[in-house]
């Protein structure tokens, strides 16, 4: 673990995560721009605690994907790049446990980042002028699931990342992802059940329908044990594939 974090070091892996973190937050906050020179942001029928979550959601959703995938692609590409499949395993670790190993070290960047993005965006908000009680429940319950469906979405780029010397193989998955993600929102639930990006749309506990040629949100439940599921199926996925790994010649 120890040497797979001092990797993320050198290969500045915190500062593509901050970079990220900015452009998202700054295109996620745009509807409240919006809302302030209309001067409707304390006006409770505009909901912008909604308003934000929604944008943040679906500016996710497209790159979310791209974000994990950048991340496994630079973790593991050192790896074929510097024949450090081999050195791993003068140390004990197979290239099956060291993708593990890699998902485990990545974990404690993609959790913090995801708590780190709400938390900006409430701070942002509170800052241009939002003075309406925030809604922690969807947002705490969206943060939580966020980190946990970017954790499972790593774990699949990190496998193809192992799998393929070419590393633009895993961002073009990456790429696609986000377009699949965005799709997902429109989509019908039961649609975006049968597809891992689809799960950036299952998380989101917010609604927009026009009223009246106006936006009105909606809180909905998250079908956590969806997530959940989804979860616990791409841990057992990860492992064997990553065991099969070990009967690969490098």
């Amino acid at each position: 673990m120890r040497v797979e974090i001092l990797k993320m070091r050198r290969l500045r892996v915190l500062l593509v995560t901050v970079l990220l973190l900015v452009a998202s937050i700054a295109i996620s906050t745009m509807e409240l721009f919006s809302l302030a020179r209309r001067g409707t942001l304390d006006t409770p029928s505009s909901q912008p605690w909604a308003a934000l979550l929604l944008s943040t959601a679906l500016f996710n959703a497209l790159t979310q994907p791209i974000f994990v995938a950048i991340l496994a692609s630079r973790q593991t590409d050192i790896e074929h790049s510097g024949a450090g499949w081999n050195l791993a395993a003068t140390s004990g670790l197979t290239p099956g446990a060291l993708c593990r190993v890699k998902l485990a070290a990545l974990s404690l960047l993609i959790v913090p980042a995801a708590i780190a993005e709400s938390a900006v965006l409430i701070v942002v908000a509170r800052a241009i002028g939002v003075s309406l009680p925030l809604d922690v429940g969807p947002w705490v319950t969206y943060t939580v699931l966020l980190a946990l469906v970017n954790t499972a979405m790593c774990a699949y780029h990190l496998w193809l990342a192992a799998v393929v010397e070419n590393q633009l193989v895993v961002m073009s998955a990456g790429l696609l992802g986000g377009f699949i993600g965005v799709y997902m929102m429109l989509a019908p639930p039961m649609l975006a059940r049968l597809l891992p990006w689809g799960y950036y749309a299952i998380i989101t506990p917010v609604t927009m329908s026009m009223v009246n040629g106006h936006g009105a949100y909606e809180y909905i439940s998250v079908p956590a044990g969806w997530v959940v599921g989804f979860a616990a199926l791409t841990a057992v996925i990860f492992t064997a594939a990553t065991r099969r790994l070990d009967r690969i010649e490098r």
